[in-house]
């Protein structure tokens, strides 16, 4: 990627950020101005932003104020600075001369704000409905322990232990564990297309939850079952039926003779039960040369007499999950000389059938001898050898993993779980849902400083403006509801981190104020300019820290 594709990136995440963030500093502010004013304190500025007013207008006492850069805000209130040269009759209006608990509640309410305010975007959210994904099986291979217990692809599951399923997260939540303990499933499922409903039992083991952020430590673990299918993007083999119609690789089938494909494993079937001999038509999506959104594509087939019933080797298409969509710069795999579209087909003489074959072969590597790689390229066979390198990969669950790689990624084909809307049935059902959300955020976003301080989790998960910026970029783009949930978020972050301990921040305050109430006086000036010089140095550390990573990130370094 270019540096003019990266400005552009960064400028169409500008509008997102400057609301998301904007609104989130309106509400922390103003929870510092009303209780402030509420304790009768002279607030002289509402600023959104610091350094130079763009904008400002005064009402009353107060000045209210735009300023240049968007990334915070402040209330300055009477008396905050050079309390001992206010008049006799003006001490009333300081915040200084305010009893500690008065100013104890001034500094509290903008982080609270923070709180409430992600409350009311979680109430609003499950009002209005929210996606969620179906509690629907993806795929379920016949080798793994999710079949043998008696699951099937596609199968809805009704309830678990008596207890009625509605979304896959009702059903992760069902078997969670906070001990380990063996656990006997007692499952009731609609199996997909004829309706009948399965009844099964199971018996689990307890793993460790590879959520390092959940408050469960333990889950029943069901081997081989998830919510994820293979998708319908295929692999195209050169001189085939269908390449020389027009589709190609990377291309996702969307229907076929008009009946509508969503994963995978509905080809097959489908195709065998069409007669060879009529017409084939087949509709796709797909990106052509010199355009880089995705289009419509339907491609008809002429009957083949050489066949009686259609299939996908027939045809010529294949999954494209062993195809190479990216190899990346000075890697491994671009020193050996492979490149986008090839298609692997062995390493180390052992036949590649899915991804997770690739990636552990890779692993295994025995950091001496080259692995003899096969690919396609073009239907010619080339035979490489190509020395992976060890690098350090970020897991689902934000820890970082050491492993030999060779720098190149697949064309995915992975479907999009189904999704159902929910909503809440009434006023005080989405208030209790949106209290428990937003609980759920901040007991979440807690253990992760807990899991960072532990080493649990990666320092390289921490992000900064840029990081902020994409999300709400990405949410924005996706839809209302999800860019809500992102501010949500963030805002129950705001509300954590602004209660740290640190000088500076509002949880700092807290702490002086705390020890103020102890001791019944206050710290002494200078001891609090010493302690907020070291705060706002280690904020500052803080947010050049996250910068890095926001940048190491950005440039795929």
């Amino acid at each position: 990627m270019n540096i003019f594709s990266y400005f552009q990136q960064g400028l169409s995440a500008i509008v997102p950020f400057v609301i998301l963030l904007g609104i989130l500093i309106f509400v922390h502010e103003l929870g510092h101005f009303l209780v402030a004013r509420w304790c009768g304190v002279r607030v002289e500025v509402f600023s959104l932003g610091f350094g130079k007013k763009l904008l400002k207008f005064k009402k009353g006492d107060t000045t209210y104020a735009l300023s240049l850069i968007p990334l915070g805000g402040y209330v300055k209130m009477f008396g905050e600075q050079g309390a001992d040269n206010i008049p006799e009759e003006e001490k009333k209006y300081s915040f200084t001369h305010k009893n500690v608990w008065q100013r104890i509640a001034v500094v509290l309410a903008g982080p609270l704000m923070n709180f409430f305010f992600a409350i009311l975007i979680f109430f609003t959210v499950a009002m209005v409905g929210e996606d969620a994904k179906t509690p629907v099986a993806g795929d379920v291979t016949a080798s793994s322990p999710a079949y043998a217990a008696g699951f099937r692809s596609g199968d809805k599951i009704v309830s678990v232990n008596q207890k009625p399923i509605s979304t896959w997260e009702d059903l992760q939540k069902t078997i969670s564990l906070k001990e380990a303990q063996d656990l006997r499933l007692d499952v009731v499922v609609e199996r997909e297309g004829t309706k009948e409903v399965a009844q099964f039992a199971m018996d689990t083991k307890p793993e460790r939850n590879p959520n390092v952020l959940s408050n469960f430590d333990y889950i029943a673990n069901i081997d081989g079952l998830s919510p994820y299918s293979a998708g319908t993007t295929v692999g195209v083999l050169p001189n085939s039926p269908l390449h020389a119609l027009g589709l190609k690789t990377g291309d996702t089938l969307t229907s076929i003779n008009g009946q509508k494909v969503s994963y995978w494993r509905q080809i097959e079937p489908l195709l065998a039960k069409l007669n060879a001999k009529e017409t084939l038509t087949i509709e796709a999506m797909g990106v052509r040369e010199g355009d880089n959104t995705e289009k419509p594509l339907t491609v008809t087939l002429a009957p083949l007499e050489s066949m009686n019933s259609f299939t996908m080797q027939g045809l010529g298409f294949e999954s494209s999950e062993l195809y190479l969509s990216k190899v990346l710069e000075n890697s491994p795999a671009e020193a050996a000389g492979l490149r986008s579209m090839d298609r692997l087909v062995s390493i180390n003489n052992v036949t590649l059938q899915k991804w997770e074959d690739v990636i552990s072969n890779i692993k295994s590597f025995d950091g001496k001898n080259p692995v003899d790689l096969v690919v396609l390229r073009n239907g010619e066979k080339l035979n490489l050898k190509i020395t992976p390198k060890m690098t350090t990969q970020m897991t689902a669950a934000g820890t970082e993993e050491k492993r030999y790689t060779i720098g190149i990624s697949p064309i995915a084909n992975i479907a999009v779980p189904e999704l159902m809307t929910v909503k809440a049935a009434g006023v005080g059902e989405a208030l209790v849902r949106g209290t428990q959300k937003t609980w759920e955020v901040s007991v979440m976003t807690v253990m992760s400083f807990v899991k960072l301080f532990q080493g649990m989790i990666s320092p390289k998960n921490i992000g900064g403006v840029i990081s902020i910026g994409q999300a709400a970029s990405e949410t924005f783009k996706i839809g209302l509801t999800q860019f809500l949930q992102m501010m949500a978020i963030i805002s129950v972050n705001l509300f954590i981190l602004n209660l740290m301990p640190i000088p500076v921040l509002d949880g700092g305050h807290l702490v002086f104020y705390i020890i103020e109430v102890v001791k019944g006086a206050p710290l002494s000036i200078k001891k609090m300019e010493i302690a907020q010089q070291v705060g706002l140095a280690l904020l500052m550390s803080l947010m050049i820290f996250a910068l890095f990573n926001d940048f190491t990130r950005l440039l795929g370094l």
